[in-house]
């Protein structure tokens, strides 16, 4: 058994019917004539097979009684590998169209709390010989460094499952957790000196720091309105990109920009032509953009980030401004956050009560109107070095995002994976009819920004196979 730590609880607390707090992963998965008998079934062993390597979705939730404290993962429980890796048949043709649509359905309902929250699905029909994998798996589990981590761990170049020693724990009785949860309150109690200690520290680097913040995050926060910020349909609606990673870093060193730059810029260019469309004006706008403090390729669950406020130049047309507006606005977000303190929020999470933040999460999903905060989230993730085997057979691309958060209907979530970068992109029905609205925005944006910086427009294909199917 263990706790979940306040910022766990929190992403657990945040879920409503029409905020769902999952993530989405997705592997694309090539069939050669070695595995093209690859079947659900084997699927299910194969996975079954590693769960020594997949510690996390053996935790089950076990609530305190009372709502005394924080839930907890009860370790290695039992599996029903039926129910939770499930059988999932695509629309004629296959291709990228038809498997976001399938991955926006998937993403449609939230998971159920009385079994671990995590579902797989076994996806046939794709084009070329190939079958996806999408792993659906809630955030309180894992953030994305770890989500990374555990993909990696899962994939490796054994054809076959190994045994595995995997044996379930004895569920807690009502008076362990009620104890359990007593001793650990007096433990969050001798730490309030520490957090308060961390807090003051923060803000006395703030005040002294002669470099200040972007007028946009220090002046009061507030978001303008757009399209994408109002109440949450339960819909869910997917979309999918692939550009080289080859062709984002030679255009980053060209202008002196990083990865995250890029996919910073890329995404304000997309949304300007949007903003465009649906608004009639294109202000700048403000995302949060997760920062990991926790970077151990060996962790596998938790949550070690905190969000940072970026301001999105959006009101930038030209697009080699964007590019720079885009840096220096990432590098004021991150010396700030730096300042106040990366662990700021997750160490006050600790305290808050479950019952009135439920309470309070409940209250901001069903709100008719926008995100006082934020507009929308924007997330830059390193995923797998080496491309991974499953079974034998060789996983080719693998996608992932994040949650919708309340008020704001548009996640873009990048990961990187061997040689690609991959765009996702989710939202609900009431924000966009078809996402690839946006992943269509940013491969044209970056298409201009590369003729702009006296590039090459013609993009190197990876994911072939995927793009044209």
């Amino acid at each position: 058994m263990k706790r979940l730590t306040g910022w766990d609880a929190v992403l657990l607390y945040s879920e409503t019917p029409n905020v769902h707090m999952h993530t989405i992963k997705v592997a694309v998965i090539e069939l050669d004539e070695n595995s093209r008998g690859f079947t659900l079934d084997a699927f299910r062993q194969v996975i079954a097979g590693r769960m020594d390597k997949l510690v996390p979705l053996g935790y089950q939730l076990i609530d305190v009684p009372f709502k005394f404290h924080h839930p907890m993962w009860r370790e290695n429980c039992e599996i029903d590998f039926e129910y939770h890796i499930r059988p999932w048949q695509l629309a004629a043709p296959g291709g990228r169209r038809e498997l976001d649509e399938a991955i926006g359905e998937i993403a449609s309902t939230p998971l159920d709390r009385a079994h671990p929250l995590w579902e797989m699905y076994f996806v046939e029909g794709l084009a070329n010989d190939r079958i996806a994998v999408v792993l659906k798996i809630h955030h309180a589990l894992a953030d994305g460094v770890a989500s990374a981590n555990l993909m990696a761990h899962g994939m490796d170049l054994m054809s076959m499952p190994q045994a595995s020693s995997y044996t379930p724990d004895p569920a807690p009785t009502k008076r362990e957790l009620m104890g359990t949860a007593f001793v650990d309150h007096m433990r969050h109690i001798k730490r309030i000196p520490g957090t308060i200690g961390y807090t003051v520290q923060g803000v006395r680097r703030v005040r002294r720091s002669s470099r200040k913040l972007s007028p946009e995050l220090t002046r009061p926060i507030d978001p303008p309105p757009t399209f994408m910020n109002h109440m949450l349909t339960p819909e869910r609606r997917f979309a999918t990109a692939t550009l080289a990673l080859a062709d984002v870093k030679e255009t980053g060193k060209k202008l002196g920009a990083t990865i995250n730059d890029m996919v910073l810029a890329m995404s304000s260019g997309a949304l300007r032509r949007l903003l465009l469309r649906y608004d009639g004006k294109s202000p700048a706008l403000l995302a949060s953009v997760p920062v990991a403090y926790d970077i151990s390729p060996e962790r596998i669950s938790g949550n070690h980030f905190s969000g940072m406020l970026v301001a999105i130049p959006t009101d930038v047309d030209d697009p080699l401004q964007r590019v720079q507006a885009a840096h220096d606005s990432a590098v004021s977000a991150k010396e700030g956050h730096q300042l106040l303190g990366p662990e700021l929020i997750s160490r006050w999470a600790a305290y808050w009560p479950r019952s009135g933040t439920e309470a309070m999460f409940r209250w901001l999903a069903g709100r008719d109107g926008q995100n006082k905060v934020l507009n929308l989230n924007i997330s830059n993730v390193p995923g797998p070095r080496a491309r991974g085997r499953v079974g034998g057979a060789l996983v080719t691309e693998i996608y992932s995002v994040g949650p919708l958060t309340a008020g704001s209907g548009l996640n873009i979530t990048v990961w990187s994976y061997v040689d690609q970068l991959n765009i996702s992109v989710l939202s609900d029905a009431a924000t966009l009819e078809d996402p690839h609205e946006v992943t269509e925005s940013m491969i044209a944006d970056f298409i201009e920004i590369r003729r702009a910086a006296g590039l090459s427009d013609e993009l190197t294909v990876v994911g072939e196979a995927m793009a044209q199917a």
